[in-house]
């Protein structure tokens, strides 16, 4: 369940870069990457996405993709931790107004069952399964968020999508992080025990550009695994 309410909210905010100096390569890849998702699927969501949330998701991607690889590389690049604080700040604020979906609704079970960290979580499953998944219902978002990631990428709005996706794919396997469920001591006997728990987290399945039923979720881990 979530738990929400106004004692939760800060009524202030100081991003201190020089408060992250010395986190490990592997955090701060992983939280990085999870605040990205933050954005992605704010900016891709079904229901409540509305102008606001795209103005807040789409410089958070930005900030983020240009300098995630640069403060795993070197975590005392003070310009580039800066640069992600704000960018997971706008990136919370995003999914504040337009919920996450499907990527957060199967990382919540590799958490909760195996106490894999929330953000490699999110890395296991969004690199890059749950974007392909949603590529077909999602593609002119996805390709408008190629642009930002990989402005190179040319040609379809389907086209742009799957550059997205390689780029994504890629950036996880430059910051070092684990990119498959194996890898962080989850078997494949556990894959139908994961579906079955994802499936029950309709507060945010509901928001995913695709509907996702069982053997979807199954589907999903199976790729990643």
């Amino acid at each position: 369940m979530g738990v929400v309410s106004p004692q939760l909210y800060a009524d202030a905010v100081i991003l201190d870069a020089g408060l992250t100096v010395g986190l490990p390569s592997k955090v701060t890849a992983s939280t990085g990457i999870d605040a990205m998702v933050h954005a992605i699927e704010a900016y891709t969501t079904r229901l409540k996405k509305n102008p606001l949330s795209d103005m807040l998701a789409l410089p958070a991607l930005r900030f983020m993709s240009r300098n995630l690889v640069r403060v795993c590389e070197d975590g005392h690049d003070r310009a580039a931790r800066q640069a992600m604080l704000l960018g997971a700040m706008l990136a919370g604020q995003a999914f504040s107004n337009t919920p996450v979906a499907a990527l957060h609704a199967l990382a919540y079970p590799i958490g909760g069952v195996f106490h894999v960290p929330h953000g490699l979580s999110n890395a296991l499953v969004l690199l890059p399964h749950v974007l392909h998944f949603n590529a077909s219902h999602a593609a002119p978002l996805c390709a408008k968020l190629a642009t930002i990631i990989a402005p190179e990428a040319t040609g379809s709005e389907e086209a742009r999508s799957y550059v997205l996706i390689v780029a994504i794919d890629a950036m996880a396997n430059q910051v070092g992080i684990e990119t498959q469920l194996r890898q962080v001591g989850i078997g494949e006997s556990y894959l139908n025990r994961l579906a079955g728990d994802a499936m029950l987290e309709t507060r945010l399945l509901t928001n995913n550009p695709r509907e996702v039923s069982s053997a979807d979720a199954h589907a999903i881990y199976r790729a990643a695994w």
